[in-house]
């Protein structure tokens, strides 16, 4: 079946509705509506030709809402698939407006992953941060809205560099069709990918993540850890392959975010940090530029949103039973939630780059593209970050949160059954590609020549594993968790704050305010002229209107009325 004889929407729109109907469905409803709108999404991802496209025209100009090739196909696929997980994960959620924001953040990363032009690109991309926003603000309380503030400012900003670096080239190049970009020293291609780089995380450009994502809703994490940084993965690849400044900002943020997650004491902001770490794979296989490397990229991102939502899920567990989630504050849950646990760590194996899951399969094609590109210190470097992954995500983290002796008594309640569900259907994906990966190859933008399962490989891997395991295993003590806030380069818009807030809020706020005031006494004293003006003009220093003292004669009245008839001639005979 095909769009020829079958009339389909493309599959952003299709979501995009599913927002809108969600709250006017009955409540006992919507939970199976949500998970309808993505399964259509993921049908017409599947029948539709390569290279189809669907346009329309919109005043002078030709929008490609929808234009689809093999690395599309690949990110739209997995969009749609996380956000049945993510549906599954959340149907005990009862709070409508979180589940219709899901579905709007999903249309919008559908939307930039099938935009051919570059305007349907920037709204989608706008629909993709209002609504992303929302999972932040969700959650209700103090920190959310502060940190989702943040988020919003921080993602206008990077919209506005985006829309600029989007106008200076449409002005220069006269179109609007997104095409692949050679480096060059053009002002529209820096701030398209300075706009681009902010969602990518990239650092100094990724503080919001951090500090938004643990603060953001149990089930609203695990589709904040999927869509935004991946959707701009996407569009490096698609627009920025072969910038090679990008293979030295990939490797920095592989290791930032190992380094990072040392500091940090809660279970969801380690996992933030290893996105911005594992994401660093990514930029570094968009910079490298070569088909290995572009396959590489495209397979982590594949890879990564499914264990890294299985991730956040089971976080996002701990945190719904116990309603803690710093590791200072937890220990000793193994017995209490061990499939939590178990599926938890599948997950970690696969983002520690165990053997027989994904993460094996896709980390390891872009650390070969880099040495086949002689990239050698971006080669090695990449390995030692892989070295600090498991060490946090696959040791540390478990660790204090499952077996640690816990600081104080901890009764966890039962999760809800499709919470373990949606972790559950990652987990088996996770395994299934690491597995059999050639399920995974077969839809890689290029023709795939690399074996993962080498001996070569394995050793290797093995060998970091085991030693990262040791080197766990004595310093434990030391890693465990600080009641403390590590300040990232937010540093730089949280420090500042009370200040700014004090000259653009509360000063501006003073000024209105008088205005105010001032408006509204001469408005009091009109009200008062209004109602007997003679009163003001007698001066009888009288505090209470009496009508008897002040009503004004007949006499005074035909006085005032006849002389406005005179005035109004005399000026009449002079014009």
């Amino acid at each position: 079946m095909t769009p020829n004889n079958f009339f389909m929407l493309p599959p952003a729109i299709i979501l995009f509705i599913g927002a809108f109907i969600l709250p006017l469905l009955p409540r006992n409803l919507r939970g199976y509506a949500f998970l309808l709108f993505p399964i259509l999404s993921l049908y017409t991802i599947v029948i539709f030709p390569d290279q189809f496209i669907f346009t329309i025209n919109f005043a002078d100009y030709q929008l490609i809402l929808f234009k689809l090739d093999k690395l599309s196909r690949l990110f739209g696929a997995i969009f749609s698939i996380i956000t049945i997980i993510g549906g599954i994960y959340s149907f005990h959620n009862k709070d409508t407006g979180e589940a219709s924001a899901a579905l709007l953040y999903a249309a919008g990363a559908l939307g930039v992953t099938f935009a051919g032009d570059y305007f349907t690109l920037f709204i989608f991309w706008e629909i993709m941060a209002i609504a992303s926003t929302y999972l932040v603000w969700a959650r209700r309380t103090g920190e959310a809205n502060k940190a989702g503030m943040r988020y919003l400012l921080v993602h206008i900003f990077g919209g506005g560099l985006l829309l600029a670096g989007i106008l200076i080239n449409f002005v220069n190049t006269g179109s609007n069709v997104i095409i692949s970009l050679i480096p060059n020293d053009s002002l529209s291609s820096w701030l398209i990918l300075l706009g681009v780089s902010l969602n990518a995380a990239i650092p100094p450009l990724h503080a919001w993540l951090s500090d938004a994502y643990p603060k953001a809703t149990v089930t609203g994490a695990v589709f904040l850890s999927a869509l935004t940084t991946k959707t701009a993965v996407y569009v490096l690849l698609r627009v920025f392959s072969g910038w090679e400044i990008l293979i030295w900002f990939g490797v920095i943020m592989a290791l930032y975010g190992v380094v990072y997650a040392v500091l940090a004491n809660d279970i969801r902001e380690i996992l933030a940090y290893h996105i911005i770490s594992q994401v660093g794979y990514m930029v570094a296989g968009a910079g490298i530029g070569t088909e290995m490397a572009i396959n590489g990229a495209a397979a982590h991102a594949f890879s990564h949103i499914l264990y890294k939502a299985l991730l956040f899920m089971g976080a996002g567990v701990v945190l719904h039973t116990t309603g803690k989630s710093k590791l200072t504050e937890l220990g000793g849950l193994a017995k209490a939630m061990p499939l939590t646990l178990w599926l938890y760590m599948i997950g970690a194996f696969s983002i520690s780059g165990f053997p027989l899951f994904n993460g094996f399969i896709s980390k390891s094609m872009v650390v070969a593209a880099a040495g086949k590109s002689h990239l050698d210190a971006a080669m090695l470097l990449l390995m030692l970050a892989s070295v600090g992954t498991f060490l946090h995500t696959g040791l540390k983290l478990p660790y204090f949160t499952w077996f640690s002796k816990p600081l104080s008594n901890i009764t966890p309640q039962k999760p809800p059954i499709n919470m373990i569900v949606g972790m559950a259907l990652a987990a088996i994906l996770c395994t299934l590609f690491g597995v059999a990966p050639s399920l995974l190859y077969v839809h890689l933008p290029f023709s795939v020549d690399y074996e993962p399962y080498t001996l070569y490989h394995l050793v290797e891997t093995s060998q970091i594993l085991i030693f990262t395991f040791i080197g766990f295993w004595v310093l434990r003590i030391k890693l465990a968790g600080e009641p403390l806030i590590a300040l990232d380069t937010d540093w730089f818009y949280r420090k500042p704050a009370a200040i700014a807030r004090k000259i653009f809020v509360d000063n501006v706020d003073l000024i209105f305010d008088w205005f105010e005031e001032k408006a509204l006494s001469i408005t009091y004293a009109l009200i008062k002229f209004g109602k007997n003006p003679v009163e003001l003009i007698r001066q009888t220093g009288e505090e209470h209107f009496d009508p008897d003292t002040h009503r004004p004669s007949t006499q005074l009245l035909l006085i005032l009325i006849l002389f406005s008839f005179v005035v109004f001639a005399i000026v009449s005979l002079i014009l």
